[in-house]
């Protein structure tokens, strides 16, 4: 009998994650095609760094070819453009048709820039959410930094991303003193979380003697003279000023904002399998809601947010619940080739809520109970977690870049 094909489409977290996994699952006796428009992985959280010249782009990429061949994994440098579950075949951008037993969609996102209209470079507004953006918000704070003005940071309404905002919003801050222009740069938070401190997540309460997430956010915003504006959305971008929905206009001469997300063209290709977003309906074995054989993980798979916010606000679908949802998919598939029904699940809300939020040089470890709605958790500060979020680069770049990813 013929070996089963599992085919993956994308290769950063969710992608090689689960391609191989699943190796690892069915201790190589399978055969595993990664599909991916992108040859490199990107280690995201370091994108907070790059405008600021405390990274360079190959310091935090890695060609992935290399780390699939050596674990007997086949890597197709395409990007594929649509699924036929009935013929149960991937068609790529080359017209090449690639077939498979079972498929993992992990083709990640797209920035919704027209969220707010003129959200562009062209007016100093710049995101850091993809690598080509992060670069030109580099080129831009250099600029910033020639003719220095007011600064914005902020996220938009329906964005999920709130702990990249809140990172460069520390790291601005600490560039801001460093530079000698904290007493003439006013820096200002715009989001559309209800308090500081959700997160996309709920909030997370206090633990003992540590304050809950928004009282010490509120807290280090004041420490760093920083003005936030909650719950609110964006009306417009021009040059040199952010128009909020309620009519108030902020003056910038440096902002960064990050969007909304939308899922990737492809996904709407196979009938039923996604939602009006784009985004695959899953199951809690991370198998879609409408095909058995396809799976879907990371920023791909749609996921219920419990509660409704005045402003609309996304949910973080980031690189640690991203890990779960892959690892989960891959002993699935291997208890499908195995001839058993999948028997593991993992609900995205009950995931632990597990990050390392740093501050330039500071830092905050959030760790609470589940991703969403936690009600027991805590927030601890202290220049130590700047320490450790530094060394969990470099710790998963390596485990990535060989293949490890059964290590913690």
């Amino acid at each position: 009998m013929s070996r089963k094909k599992v085919l993956v489409l994308g290769s950063n977290f969710g992608g090689l994650t689960a391609a191989l996994a699943v190796r690892h699952e069915l201790h190589g006796d399978v055969d595993v095609r990664v599909l991916s428009p992108s040859d490199h992985f990107l280690f995201n959280p370091s994108l907070i760094w790059l405008p600021f010249g405390k990274r360079r782009p190959d310091q935090i990429t890695f060609p992935v070819a290399p780390t699939f061949e050596s674990h007997g994994i086949d890597f197709v440098h395409r990007a594929a453009t649509s699924i036929d579950p009935v013929a149960r075949t991937v068609t790529d951008d080359s017209g090449q048709v690639h077939d498979y037993d079972y498929l993992v969609v992990a083709t990640g996102y797209r920035n919704r820039m027209d969220v707010v209209p003129g959200l562009t470079p062209d007016n100093d507004a710049y995101t850091i959410t993809t690598l080509e953006d992060a670069i030109r918000a580099g080129e831009g704070w250099k600029r910033f930094l020639a003719d220095p003005g007011d600064i914005v940071v902020g996220a938009t309404q329906s964005a999920g991303c709130f702990g990249a905002a809140y990172e460069f919003l520390f790291n601005v801050a600490h560039q801001v003193k460093k530079a000698g222009l904290k007493n003439r740069v006013k820096i200002t938070y715009v989001t559309s979380e209800p308090f500081l401190g959700h997160f996309g997540i709920g909030g997370l309460p206090g633990m003992g003697p540590m304050p809950d997430g928004e009282h010490l956010l509120a807290m280090f915003l004041r420490k760093s003279g920083i003005t936030a504006i909650e719950n609110v959305a964006m009306a417009g971008i021009d040059k040199g000023g952010l128009t909020l929905a309620d009519g108030r206009t902020i003056p910038f001469g440096y902002a960064m904002i990050v969007p909304p997300f939308a899922a990737q063209d492809v996904n709407r290709t196979a009938p039923g399998l996604t939602d009006d977003k784009g985004y695959v309906t899953v199951r809690d074995t991370w198998q879609s809601q409408a095909y058995d054989d396809i799976y879907a993980v990371g920023i791909a798979a749609a996921v219920a947010v419990p509660w409704q916010t005045s402003t609309p606000v996304g949910v973080p679908k980031t690189g640690f619940p991203t890990e779960q949802m892959a690892h989960t998919a891959a002993k699935n598939i291997a208890d499908q080739i195995q001839g058993r029904s999948p028997s593991h699940a993992k609900a995205f809300g009950d995931m632990p809520a597990v990050c390392i939020m740093d501050a330039g040089n500071n830092g905050v470890m959030i760790l609470g109970n589940k991703m969403l709605g936690p009600d027991k958790g805590i927030m601890i500060p202290g220049p130590q977690s700047h320490a450790a979020k530094l060394a969990f680069e470099k710790y998963f770049l390596w485990k990535s870049r060989h293949g490890y990813v059964t290590l913690p």
